[in-house]
């Protein structure tokens, strides 16, 4: 898992109604293309999206180095709140999480950096729940990066029905 050159890309959403986390992350070498990712998209926010480094406390990233970038577009100063603080708090205790667990080893903690894509839905209004889903979504995420998963059968047999919170197909 450590080669420089390899990207891990995995998918998670937990949770139900405007608490509910979705989650994509992409796991790769700092020296590699998610490393050159990693630091384009920390030095070019655009307006209501602002990328910056999960921090588990004031002062102590997460390893590996997490860049948090919110997928939905600021849209009020609670939505503001919830993204930046629940939620952040929750990404980086998930890759906290999934490093003492062994899902990412300190290994690649240490040599790799990790770009979260976080929907925070504007609707959302109970920090917990918010930081619960989060944590949870990007541990599940981190474990389906990094197992390749879903498999490929996996997909062929969801192809028929596909859904998701918002749409089912007829």
């Amino acid at each position: 898992m450590a080669d420089s050159s390899a990207v891990f890309i995995g998918e998670s959403f937990v949770g139900e109604g405007g608490e509910a986390a979705h989650v994509n992350v992409v796991l790769g070498h700092r020296a590699g293309p998610v490393g050159t990712a990693w630091a384009t998209a920390l030095a070019t926010p655009s307006a209501g999206h602002t990328p910056f480094v999960a921090v588990l406390q004031p002062g102590i990233p997460v390893r590996p180095l997490t860049l948090f970038v919110n997928k939905a577009a600021i849209a009020s100063d609670e939505h503001a709140t919830l993204t930046w603080g629940a939620a952040q708090a929750g990404v980086a205790a998930g890759v906290a999480d999934a490093v003492a667990d062994g899902i990412v080893t300190t290994r690649v903690a240490a040599d790799f950096v990790l770009i979260a894509a976080v929907w925070v839905n504007p609707a959302a209004r109970n920090a917990d729940l918010v930081y619960t889903n989060n944590r949870s979504a990007t541990k599940s995420a981190l474990l389906a990066a990094v197992n390749s998963q879903p498999d490929l059968d996996t997909v062929e047999a969801a192809r028929h029905q596909p859904f998701n919170p918002y749409y089912r197909a007829p």
